[in-house]
């Protein structure tokens, strides 16, 4: 699968995306089976779609009501350490010596490093996990001291 659109959506798509993601999820309450049956007006069609893909459809509708872009990747997907330091927001070298202390899985073809999208966002995860934390330990050491008053 290729990435679905990266671009930063334009005013009206976030409009119809925030539009179609209330009417979808007020409707996904109401579904009764696992699957949905929708109608394409153009063409009179109907589909049957899994309620799992519509939930994710929910999701990326909320992201581009908001202005966010949006990428889809199967979670087995193996990318680069280029890609991967753009997920992660920092340099490819960084990116290196993460894989090479062990932090983040990896396997080598060839020359080169791949590294399954999966193990990168879990490690992402546990990144922001352990930020959330520490920066949690320096506002009670602040309180503590007396440096910052509620």
């Amino acid at each position: 699968m290729k990435t679905i659109d990266s671009r930063k959506p334009t005013t009206q798509e976030q409009l119809a995306a925030k539009e179609s993601y209330e009417s979808l999820v007020s409707s996904i309450g109401l579904l009764q089976n696992n699957l949905a049956e929708i109608e394409i007006s153009e063409t009179g069609k109907r589909i049957r779609i899994p309620v799992s893909v519509l939930k994710l459809l929910v999701q990326i509708l909320k992201e581009i009501s908001q202005g966010n872009p949006v990428t889809v990747v199967p979670e087995a997907t193996e990318i680069t350490t280029q890609a991967a330091s753009e997920v992660l927001g920092c340099s490819r070298p960084h990116v290196v010596r993460l894989l090479e202390e062990g932090k983040i899985p990896y396997s080598k073809v060839g020359k080169h490093r791949r590294i399954r999208y999966d193990d990168l966002m879990s490690f992402k995860k546990k990144m922001k996990v352990s930020q959330k934390k520490k920066l949690q330990d320096l506002m009670k050491l602040d309180e503590e001291s007396g440096l910052y008053d509620t």
